[in-house]
């Protein structure tokens, strides 16, 4: 007995010391480039695992038991330039992978929306835009849709500062979806051109979008593509205090807005907090218009929450509360305008849950619960008119599996119950209606080294319960697919092609809509018999990523069958005085085309260049409303030490491809500079940063914009952003 228990305790020792030979690890340093302090807290994310490592006091990090192979590592710390690397592991070896993070640069975008994974947005198979907290801190905007217009293919729909909403490739309202930390926010910013997103831009730390169908882990609804604002607070612990504070003034329009936000970390605990304000005046137009009258916005923030992160286990939850108070520009044709403003509230509360590193099948989890409460009234002459509720309780749960091979990815489900009424004289729809939504999905990755597969479903019910019984009952299940590639032509370069079939349900308002709607400024008429949209396309992108270059070059191609659309008829209303619209279904295609180019031209002179073209039209080729014209930009970033200075012009084309009653809009070129200068510090960075805009001070207009006609667009002006960081 005592010789089978010797021989055992041998074996056992055998087998650890074996596998302690075949395992590696990755170690090394994270510091700030400009003073070479160590940035404690910085994370270090091995690309397609949930392997983590935060770096400590000293800016020190580890990552054990690896197996051998080559494995590319992403180092992020808010505010600063993520940078990515690729190791090689090798069997009983340290791995030294040492890194410098700086305040500028060509950036590594990184993002977590494409395929629920942290990942490069340059290795991402779908096309993929992140903006991170420093460059939302240059842009001096404060509204989610001004802080992505600059972005090739995407357009902004807006009724002044801090009011504005993304159009994605031609696509508006229920077709993008916003989300913060992936979950939707809950608002009515897709039903409507005078709703803004009540999404805290001082809070987020970065900004991803993820252009064309993103459908599979999102919802059915995004065809368009999904917004994404990363708070961060989810990613894990860091000891001590971290944070940000950002004041800003603007002269056009007297705008005014202060905001920021703390963590501080002991132990495995994380608490957080943010809080924000903006106030403006009415905003001048360009030339000899003048001011927009009843422009204003006023608008308040606030957040705060904790959790626990443990080794392989976390539990974490978050108040936040948002409300917003703005001015629908005054129609200037009419003798005796109304002044119409709009009030917002909304407050949400939300669980995260989860695990990960586990050595099973599931290799991690996360969990999310979210109760979200809006409420908006819209009054005329400050009396209240319409008041509209929107109640979302939403859960989701996704599941890592553990890398098999050269396979990998992740599935779940994911649902929400919508209680949604209108109350007033803007009562769209005669009673409250149930919105219940439920689906699972699954996204499946085969790594070739230069080549890589990923293809997945979603499958989704969709189920409406008017209580009006006027109203009927409807019920919607489509299923979603795609598959896309990724090759590597050259070093630092690759082509991605992916195929998508999607599927969206008509949305609650196309259904049940009936009555003036001073938002898209029509008596709008819904119909309950819509069918189910579903479009299939093709995505092309061919991308460039290195020290000298950063370049992308997409096209896309999409046909629609039942798209829907609200289709003016020619007549008004004879109590509103509105134009009558009502909301039809014909088959569709949008086609288009985007390039970005950052080019290292010196060591001190980045040339900045982007250009987009949409074009949407009906199958018997009808333009579509409200399409986004032809646009192209072109600037520079020139640098010397902290200091930078970036001029751009942008060049807007007119868009005569109108639908039937709607009118073109001429074409514009504006001027636009901006700069900034950053004072590093022990683990503290100053920043200055100033945007003066539309320097010609040209009137123009937007033509996705529902009042157009009513607000041309925001003339001459400068912005002044301090923002302090400490880490």
């Amino acid at each position: 007995m005592q010789k089978l228990s010797a021989l055992a305790f041998l074996f056992i020792i055998f087998v650890i010391s074996g596998y302690a030979q075949t395992a590696g690890s990755i170690s090394g340093t994270v510091t700030f480039a400009a003073d070479k302090s160590p940035l404690h807290g910085a994370s270090v994310r091995i690309v397609g695992s949930n392997k983590t490592a935060v770096a400590d006091d000293d800016g020190r990090f580890s990552i054990t038991n690896l197996r051998p192979g080559k494995y590319t590592l992403i180092v992020h710390q808010e505010g600063f330039a993520d940078v990515s690397r690729s190791v090689i592991v090798t069997a009983g070896q340290d791995t030294k992978a040492d890194f410098e993070l700086t305040l500028g640069g060509i950036r590594e975008q990184v993002t977590v929306t494409a395929s629920g994974v942290e990942q490069s947005a340059f290795e991402a198979i779908a096309a993929v835009t992140s903006v991170d907290s420093n460059q939302i801190t240059a842009r001096t905007a404060v509204g989610i849709g001004d802080i992505l217009d600059k972005e090739p293919g995407i357009a902004k729909r807006s009724l002044g500062p801090g009011n504005s909403r993304p159009v994605i490739r031609g696509f508006d309202g229920d077709r993008v979806l916003i989300a913060t930390d992936g979950v939707r926010v809950g608002s009515l910013g897709s039903q409507s051109g005078d709703h803004s997103e009540p999404v805290d831009i001082f809070a987020a730390e970065r900004i991803e979008v993820v252009k064309g169908p993103a459908t599979l882990l999102y919802g059915s609804n995004a065809i368009g593509g999904v917004v994404n604002a990363i708070s961060g607070h989810d990613e894990g612990s860091h000891p001590g205090l971290r944070g940000r504070f950002s004041v800003i003034g603007g002269a056009n329009g007297n705008q005014a807005a202060a905001g920021g936000g703390l963590e501080y970390g002991i132990g495995s605990w994380m608490f957080w907090g943010n809080a924000s304000g903006q106030r403006t005046g009415d905003y001048s137009a360009g030339g000899d218009f003048g001011k927009v009258v009843n422009s204003f916005t006023r608008s308040g923030t606030g957040s705060f929450g904790g959790g626990y992160f443990a080794g392989k286990g976390f539990i974490n939850s978050t108040f936040s509360y948002y409300q917003n108070r703005y001015g629908i520009p005054l129609d200037f044709h009419e003798e005796e305008p109304e002044r119409r403003s709009l009030t917002m509230r909304r407050y949400d509360f939300k669980v995260n849950a989860g695990f990960r590193d586990l050595d099973s099948f599931i290799q991690g989890a996360r969990f999310t619960v979210d109760f979200s409460n809006y409420r908006h009234r819209e009054l005329v002459d400050d009396i209240v008119g319409t008041t509209f509720r929107n109640k979302v309780y939403s859960y989701r749960g996704m599941f890592d599996q553990k890398k098999y091979g050269v396979l990998t990815g992740r599935f779940g489900f994911e649902g929400f119950r919508r209680d949604y009424s209108t109350i007033g004289d803007e009562t769209l729809i005669r009673g409250p209606v149930k919105q219940d939504s439920f689906s699972v999905f699954g996204l499946q990755e085969i790594n070739l080294e230069r080549v890589t597969l990923q293809f997945g479903g979603r499958i989704e019910n969709n189920r409406y319960r008017p209580e009006n019984p006027s109203l009927p009952a409807r019920d919607f299940t489509g299923f979603s697919g795609a598959a896309g590639i990724r090759i590597g032509l050259w070093k630092d370069g690759a082509f991605v092609a992916n195929y998508s079939h999607a599927y969206r349900a008509p949305a609650l308002e196309e259904l049940y809509n009936f009555g003036p709607h001073d938002g898209t400024v029509s008596f709008e008429i819904g119909n309950p018999t819509l069918r189910a949209e579903t479009s299939n396309g093709i995505d092309l992108s061919l991308r460039q990523q290195n020290r000298k270059i950063k370049a992308e070059a997409n096209y896309y191609y999409y046909r629609m069958k039942n798209y829907v659309f609200l289709a003016p008829t020619g007549m008004d209303d004879e109590e509103s005085g509105l134009p009558i619209a009502e909301y039809l279904q014909a088959n569709s295609r949008f086609t288009g085309v985007e390039l970005n180019l950052d080019y290292a031209a010196a060591d001190w002179l980045n040339l900045l260049t982007g250009f987009d073209y949409v074009n949407a039209r009906l199958a018997n080729g009808t333009p579509l409303p409200r399409i986004s014209p032809m646009r192209a930009r072109f600037g520079f970033d020139a640098h010397y030490r902290n200091l930078s200075v970036r001029p751009e012009f942008v060049a807007v084309g007119r868009q005569d491809r109108v639908f039937t009653n709607e009118t073109p809009t001429a074409g514009y070129g504006i001027f636009n500079i901006g700069g900034s200068y950053v004072i590093p510090g022990n683990q503290t960075a100053h920043i200055f940063s100033v945007n003066a805009f539309n320097l010609g001070n040209r009137l123009y207009y937007n033509h996705v914009s529902f009042i157009k006609d009513i607000a041309p667009e925001i003339g001459r002006g400068v912005k002044v952003t301090y923002t302090i960081r400490f880490f």
